[in-house]
């Protein structure tokens, strides 16, 4: 590690701002704009930012599919959202063919190099804090969101590729509106590399100042990229004279230096996987699967809280919190022991999510139970593992997307904490994503099952969603960023819909709940604040903070698209 480097805490920098991020967050909350449903009947769009809003309404304008929509989106992201994700972080990705009625799921999680061992972020025997692992080359994984999204348009895209990327290039080009978030984030100075990378340092403190909300801002470097991408493909990324730079960029980083090569780079590959599904109620819920813990972790939270009856609750009433927590408690316990990349473990997620073992969980749950930590369950005979622990912090964006035909996406983009590692190649930041592994990589004479490993994913609570009716037809779309509270983010609003009859942008405003096995989070700022004292007496540890969700989602009713999206950020539905 280079001498002279100085780490800040997260409260150090935003002390200096007087910041509202709680410590140890992904981000710091940026206030609250009050939102309401956007209504249509032929396709919708709703994203993190304007500009990606309209850049997949655009491209579905023209007649193009829900996957076109989605390269179109991620694009302007990379652009205008530059914290949360882009080409150089991962991403997992739903689609719904809804003319043959199936759904298919794409793995671009990032990979560990070829280099990496399971003593990666060790330091003389010791695990290196988090803020120390993150900056640099070290925690920088092969990024996947740009091939799972090429991989996709290869099977379900209408539109030529090359034409894909010409708002974002555009844009890149004659500058976009710096917004009131991006400002905020970057004057923050929570990141503590930033300003120690002369790529990064330059695009953010121009002349050592930050970012001001309502500038014009270009990224002339942006605009090349993304035209040599819809010109030669990803391979401009996986093989071409960007991987070079990539190499360069990660190897010989002044903080941390990485071990990446051209061979993992071109060696990526998206993996498609079966989606992990399951009834609920009269509905059909499906998500992703490991390296994802998404899908497993939303099922268990519904399926251990089938026998309430949810809908005679209040959605911030002390019952439905309290089951609501302990049900969140048990699915984190099973979450931090057994869940990892499947490729390289022996641990079989269905049976995490088999109905008899989840009513054997839910019968611990009871309304009036004072709290206690939970423990994972034995899902398994003899799995001879030891629980894990990551920081699993990811800046994160959202996409929901409904095309013309009733195709679907669901898409969540993520390049980690907010900025990555702080490395920034040729307009675009790279990823942190290894720092999601456990940085123990045992416990006892037990292996971690997420430990960091040669070629392997790291887990992730990314947990793009979507509902079908008992016909089989497509009700829902949505997901959120947030980190680990992800799951119970779109846990909550899919209660919300289903159990308390509200509209999609009903749901997502409701004031936000958590429990990760650790405290009961309370949503500053909102009715929820009220329960602190009850839930108190219950013996729950509450923490009042802010719980900085985005959430976008799509409700189908007939043949009307309802659209939200989370007042808690700037993103927008738009639809036609």
């Amino acid at each position: 590690m280079a001498t002279g480097f100085l780490f800040l805490s997260p409260l150090a920098g935003a002390a200096q701002t007087s910041s509202p991020v709680e410590a140890g967050e992904p981000e710091a909350a940026t206030g609250r704009i009050e939102k309401k449903a956007h209504v249509a009947k032929q396709y919708m769009v709703v994203a993190a930012n304007p500009y990606a809003s309209w850049a997949g309404k655009n491209v579905l304008e023209k007649g193009g599919s829900a996957m076109d929509a989605a390269v179109a989106v991620q694009a302007m992201l990379t652009l205008v959202e530059p914290q949360s994700s882009g080409i150089g972080g991962g991403a997992f990705i739903l689609y719904w063919d809804n003319q043959n009625k199936q759904l298919h799921t794409f793995d671009g999680r990032e990979m560990a190099p070829a280099g990496v061992t399971p003593y990666w972020f060790m330091d003389k025997n010791k695990p290196m804090t988090y803020l120390e692992a993150l900056v640099g080359g070290k925690s920088v994984g092969v990024p996947g969101a740009l091939r799972a999204l090429e991989t996709g348009h290869a099977q379900f895209g209408k539109l030529a590729w090359n034409s894909l990327f010409d708002d974002a290039a555009a844009t890149a080009a004659k500058g976009f509106k710096v917004s009131a978030r991006l400002a905020r984030l970057v004057a923050l100075d929570y990141h503590p590399g930033l300003r120690e990378f002369t790529g990064s340092s330059t695009y953010f403190y121009p002349a050592g100042l930050p970012l001001k909300e309502g500038v014009i801002k270009q990224n002339k470097p942006l605009a090349t990229t993304l035209r040599q991408i819809a010109e030669h493909g990803a391979d401009y990324l996986y093989t071409g004279p960007l991987a070079q730079k990539i190499v360069d960029t990660v190897n010989k980083a002044p903080v941390n230096p990485g071990n990446i090569t051209l061979d993992d780079l071109s060696g990526y590959r998206v993996i498609e996987r079966a989606p992990v599904c399951g009834e609920y109620r009269t509905h059909k819920v499906c998500g992703m699967a490991p390296p994802s813990s998404g899908g497993i972790n939303v099922l268990q939270i519904l399926k251990m809280l089938e026998g309430f009856e949810l809908s005679a609750m209040a959605p911030t009433g002390k019952e439905f919190v309290s089951l609501f927590t302990q049900a969140s408690a048990l699915t984190f316990a099973d979450r931090d022991m057994y869940i990892a990349d499947t490729d390289f473990t022996n641990l079989p997620y269905a049976a995490l999510i088999n109905p008899p073992y989840l009513k054997r969980r839910a019968q611990t749950i009871a309304v009036d139970k004072p709290w206690r930590r939970a423990r994972a369950g034995k899902p398994y005979q003899d799995a001879r593992v030891s629980l894990g622990t990551s920081v699993e912090l990811p800046n994160t964006s959202h996409i929901s997307i409904i095309d013309k035909q009733g195709n679907a996406v669901s898409m969540t983009t993520s390049i980690e904490f907010m900025f990555g590692s702080g490395l920034m190649v040729d307009g675009f930041l790279l990823n942190n994503q290894l720092t999601d592994f456990s940085f123990n990589p045992s416990r006892g004479h037990y292996p971690v099952p997420n430990r960091a490993e040669p070629h392997k994913r790291p887990r992730s609570a990314m947990s793009p969603t979507m509902v079908f009716n008992d016909q089989g037809e497509l009700e829902l779309v949505v997901g959120s960023p947030g980190g680990s509270r992800i799951i119970d983010y779109v846990a909550q609003t899919l209660i919300g819909v289903i159990d308390q009859g509200l509209d999609i942008q009903q749901a997502i405003n409701l004031p936000r709940i958590t429990n990760r096995n650790d405290y009961t989070a309370l949503e500053k700022g909102t009715a929820a604040e009220a329960l602190k004292q009850p839930l108190e007496a219950l013996g729950h540890n509450v923490k009042v903070i802010d719980l900085n969700s985005g959430l976008h989602g799509i409700q189908v009713k007939g043949n009307t698209y309802i659209g939200g999206a989370d007042p808690r950020r700037e993103g927008v539905a738009v639809g036609r």
